[in-house]
């Protein structure tokens, strides 16, 4: 699992110029069951993205195709992890130790 943390890198008017497609492409990555939860960081300085079930080489992939990337408008910093333990909800992208 990966927690994808997004840093702004230019000032939020320009953020909000690419909202409508990072958005969509948010969308598109819910729909395929890849990304799991996502939001604003507080104070408003970039986002966080929790998303499971692909290779690091596939969410570095993702994390390029993001309109906020493609414009220059943010900077990610992604953090794998094994989510040993979940909420019920999130029971499906329980992971294990490997040996």
């Amino acid at each position: 699992m990966f927690v994808m943390e997004l840093s702004y890198t230019a000032p939020v008017e320009a953020v909000e110029e690419q909202m409508d497609a990072h958005i969509a492409w948010l969308d598109g990555y819910y729909a395929s069951g890849v990304f799991l939860a996502s939001g604003r960081k507080v104070p408003r300085d970039g986002g966080v993205i929790l998303a499971g079930g692909v290779s690091r080489a596939e969410i570095e992939k993702i994390a390029d195709e993001d309109p906020f990337t493609v414009a220059g408008v943010c900077a990610y910093r992604i953090t794998e992890f094994i989510a040993t333990k979940t909420s019920g909800d999130l029971s499906t992208v329980r992971e294990t130790l490997p040996n």
